[in-house]
């Protein structure tokens, strides 16, 4: 999606905003030679929307998959491959991949950066499929602001933004609060669909400006959440039932020194600091005895410095180099594991002439675990007319290993299998071997090698046309090949019949599609904007046995089995095929009125196999495509000082209990806002 302005009313002109995720370095983005959206500010507030995924759900091309959490799926990838970034700087706390998106409000953000396509030539792990950095307000005035929320559930949010500027000093202090009673889908059982939970955010920032050339700025978050936690244990006796609470807490801390020197040269070192800890704890209420208790604790530690150097209007160089600390300690970890990545990375920028724009660079990291990965990437714009501008680049992303890949020791007695990361799977059969307990082995652990890195080939190709002066669109094509994907396999069986799972270096799979997104203002104060996205997915391994003959399936009726065609197979479970999004925004600013619509359209996706072969070929192993709508209206008060919105997610009530549980069905809600200058 094109970054767009307004002016006094709606209409709309293409924006000239300076980005920073995409090159580290401040650009228009006009200028990019890659895929970028960027969300506004004023579109998050006329959204009305309150957390993270809630704003990224309606984007063009991503969609909100839930596993551990609801994670973020760019260009087919799931959630574990796309970096989040909160000013630069990145989230941890990945449960079994995924960063839970609901963590992150947005009632202090200035806009978010979307980066589609391999960013790993400058951030590294994690920035596989791309990059999504959170750009929070700086303090350009002395001003306070105040909202209050309550919606169905008996959702309720409370927000004040404090900001303080005079001279070269300024600073805020960002407080919300939120909570819900949650909601039950099935109210015959014990403990809710979604439990009760609240959470506290709190976000400091101060800058102060020793000159025009020296910068220092420090910010911190804390997050911290308590969700109550009941279920039943199913035993063959009457269940058990179980009640507890979980709670996380979550805090960074960024100091930043930010200088100018010798006129051609600028930089800046920081040092980043984060730490993510989860408790829970459960009784059986029968007797009051404990059920379970367990604890996830992580550390982050990242120096880093990077320079700039500006050799001419027509060349620059960005280079620079760092350190990742990490630790981890939890209850499916035998000791407290860490590991430390050494890195340096450089890029250029050339613009021979005003019709091209050429971007190169690459990253080298060297970790203490998989060694050293090496990620190039080239990007290049040309203007073809004044009107259409068209777009390339071609980058090598990948991912490391993570802890749980690594390091995991876990034994599920009730569902009764293990799982051990690729460092402790040796170890750990050879001890049971020793016991007697193993009854078959299908790898020999000291054979399989250690886990490599998984590594992606990634290309896009697409531009941009300025149809009239209200009229834009854009167009993507992508393509990813994934090797050394990382997937859990069967090790050994238990005597008992139990499976040892582990991890190996396995898949080459890939992802291709197409994107689409253009904006018409219909009038100075109605603006139409819609987008749409094909997606194809597939494993390479699971086709070649496919055109070889060698995956069957079994008619439930007949019993009938029968070889799997090319057509029959619907690629990597959880990708829908086809994704599209249309809204219309309308302004009067002279009479205080906004109102929108929105409709989000997500086609069927594969949720399971549920024949036997592991592949999705089935009708019945799909869930169904679906449309959600959402609404919001806003007028201000008082010369603008005050504001009250109504709105209404998911305005038809669309659920689908069993396979997206996390869908509550229709929420209404409204706000009042208050600011003061």
């Amino acid at each position: 999606m094109q970054a767009f302005a307004q002016d006094d009313s709606l209409k709309m002109r293409e924006l000239d905003e300076l980005v920073i995720t995409a090159t580290r370095t401040e650009k228009m983005v006009s200028a990019l030679p890659m895929p970028v959206t960027v969300i506004s500010q004023r579109q998050i507030q006329q959204m009305g929307s309150l957390r993270l995924h809630e704003v990224l759900q309606e984007q063009t091309g991503l969609a909100i998959v839930t596993n551990h959490g609801q994670g973020l799926q760019v260009q087919g990838f799931n959630p574990e491959y796309t970096l989040i970034l909160i000013d630069g700087e990145p989230l941890i706390g990945r449960t079994s991949g995924t960063l839970e998106l609901s963590r992150i409000t947005v009632g202090n953000i200035k806009q978010i950066e979307i980066v589609k396509g391999p960013s790993s030539s400058l951030y590294g792990s994690e920035a596989l499929a791309g990059v999504v950095n959170i750009i929070t307000e700086n303090p350009t005035a002395t001003k306070a602001a105040f909202s209050a929320r309550y919606g169905t559930n008996q959702i309720i949010d409370l927000t004040s933004n404090l900001q303080w500027k005079k001279e070269r000093t300024s600073a805020s202090l960002f407080l919300n609060r939120y909570s819900t009673a949650g909601y039950d889908f099935s109210p015959q059982t014990f403990g809710q669909t979604v439990e009760p939970f609240h959470n506290y955010t709190v976000q400091a920032k101060a800058e102060h400006r020793f000159s025009d050339a020296i910068r220092l700025s420090l910010s911190g978050r804390y997050f911290t959440e308590k969700q109550d936690d009941n279920f039943e244990v199913r035993t063959v006796q009457l269940p058990n039932l179980v009640s507890g609470e979980r709670s996380i807490r979550d805090m960074n801390f960024n100091p930043v020194l930010n200088f100018k020197a010798l006129g051609k040269l600028c930089g800046r070192i920081s040092l980043y600091y984060s730490k993510y800890r989860t408790d829970a704890v459960s009784y059986y209420l029968s007797d009051g005895r404990l059920f379970d208790e367990s604890f996830f604790n992580q550390t982050f530690l990242r120096p880093e410095t990077q320079l700039i150097w500006l050799f001419s209007p027509k060349h620059n160089t960005t280079f620079g180099s760092g350190m990742v600390q990490e630790s981890v300690e939890a209850t499916r970890y035998t000791q407290r594991q860490q590991f430390h990545t050494i890195y340096v990375f450089a890029q250029h920028e050339w613009q021979p002439n005003a019709k091209w724009h050429i971007i190169a660079g690459g990253r080298l990291d060297n970790h203490s675990v998989y060694g050293s990965q090496f990620s190039p990437k080239l990007s290049a714009q040309y203007q073809l007319t004044p009107k259409i501008a068209l777009r390339a680049s071609g980058g090598v992303g990948f991912k490391a290993p993570d802890f749980r890949q690594l390091y995991l020791n876990f034994i599920n007695n009730a569902a009764g299998y293990s799982v051990f990361g690729s460092q402790e799977v040796s170890r750990l059969i050879q001890e049971l071997q020793k016991q007697g307990q193993i009854g078959e082995l299908f790898f020999n652990p000291e054979t399989t090698g250690s886990l490599r890195a998984e590594r992606s080939l990634a290309w896009n190709f697409g531009g941009k046309w300025n149809a009239s002066e209200n009229t834009f669109f854009n167009i993507n094509f992508f393509r990813n090949d994934v090797r050394d994907l990382i997937e859990s396999q069967v090790f050994a069986r238990r005597t008992n019949g139990q499976n040892i799972f582990s991890y190996r270096n396995l898949s080459r799979v890939f992802t291709q599609g197409i994107e689409i997104d253009g904006t018409h203002q219909l009038s100075d104060n109605l603006c139409l904007s819609a987008g749409y996205q094909l997606l194809l997915t597939g494993d390479k391994s699971v086709i070649e046995k496919i055109n070889n003959g060698e995956i069957f399936r079994r008619d439930p009726v007949t019993l009938i089995a029968s070889r799997l065609s090319r057509s029959d197979y619907g690629g990597l479970f959880g990708r829908s095929r086809h994704m599209a999004n249309a809204k219309i925004f309308y302004e009067n600013k002279a009479k205080g009125w906004t109102a929108n619509l929105r409709a989000i359209y997500r086609g069927k996706y594969g949720l399971g196999d549920r024949n036997g072969n592991l592949v999705l070929d089935d009708p019945s192993e799909y869930v169904n495509g679906f449309i959600t709508f959402n609404a919001a209206i806003s007028k201000t008060f008082l010369s603008k000082k005050l504001k009250l919105q109504v709105g209404a997610d998911n305005l038809l009530n669309f659920t689908n209990m069993q396979a997206i549980p996390n869908m509550p069905g229709r929420l209404l809600w409204t706000s009042l806002q208050f600011q003061v200058n």
